[in-house]
């Protein structure tokens, strides 16, 4: 059964950056995509970023284009998000998922999941 763990998140100030860790535990991250997704308060969970098994192709939101940066060490069993210019609004607890397949596909082919990090964003 993989594991993923976040790290990273915490309180920063509007304009400020962070960036968010996963690490997976197993065999299984090299030859999977991951995603980032998150849920703010009241709200559902939304997707923000996606990348295939290589690191060759990457996916965003609209929301986050230009702002945030999805990669993966595969070394490391570890996927990153960088999030720069932040917002008040992407408040919200992010979490790391792994898809079934190798390649970016569907959200819904995300189905193993991380329990989340509290990332918060001050006016």
């Amino acid at each position: 059964q993989v594991q993923l763990v976040e790290s990273g998140g915490g309180l920063v100030q509007a304009g400020g950056s962070l960036k968010l860790s996963c690490v997976a535990s197993g065999n299984t991250f090299n030859n999977r995509a991951m995603a980032w997704f998150r849920q703010p308060p009241g709200q559902d969970r939304e997707f923000l970023s996606a990348i295939n098994w290589s690191g060759g192709k990457t996916y965003y939101a609209d929301s986050v284009k230009g702002r945030f940066t999805i990669s993966r060490e595969n070394a490391k069993n570890t996927l990153y998000l960088q999030m720069d210019s932040l917002r008040p609004e992407d408040t919200a607890i992010y979490y790391c998922a792994m898809s079934t397949y190798n390649t970016v596909v569907a959200t819904e082919d995300f189905e193993t999941w991380g329990q989340g990090t509290q990332v918060t964003v001050s006016s």
